[in-house]
């Protein structure tokens, strides 16, 4: 019976081991849409998924929306810093479970969006 246990034991770590987290992924997210966006595994059991909010201090409207996995250490913690001269602030929220960061992707509907948009545009320059 020793034996038995001991087996299960070994077998729970394994599955668990085995459970990677899954996150979705957005490496590039403006006005609220994620674009090329795609569901991502985690590399460790260190990793939350996470979104995040980048925002350049010259422009000030302007946010950038990123979501995937971070090293948990970064969770809910709030970076400055510069790139080509620009400043910028991020910030990461995260979350434990798989596809808790849930961002949609919007490649072809709006892709779909915006011929409709050329299509009606045109459609009422146009004389019968």
């Amino acid at each position: 019976m020793e034996n038995f246990w001991r087996a299960v034991i070994i077998l729970s770590a394994y599955i668990a081991a085995a459970h990677s987290l899954q996150c979705r992924q957005c490496p590039v997210g403006i006005f609220g849409a994620c674009f090329f966006g795609s569901d991502l595994t985690c590399n460790n059991a260190t990793e939350s998924c996470y979104r995040g909010e980048a925002q350049f201090n010259a422009t000030g409207s302007i946010t950038l929306h990123i979501r995937g996995c971070l090293d948990s250490d970064l969770c809910g913690k709030t970076l400055t810093g510069t790139i080509f001269g620009a400043g910028y602030t991020s910030s990461f929220q995260c979350c434990t479970t798989d596809l808790c960061n849930g961002a949609t992707s919007v490649q072809l509907p709006l892709t779909v969006i915006l011929c409709a948009a050329i299509l009606s545009s045109l459609w009422g320059t146009w004389e019968l």
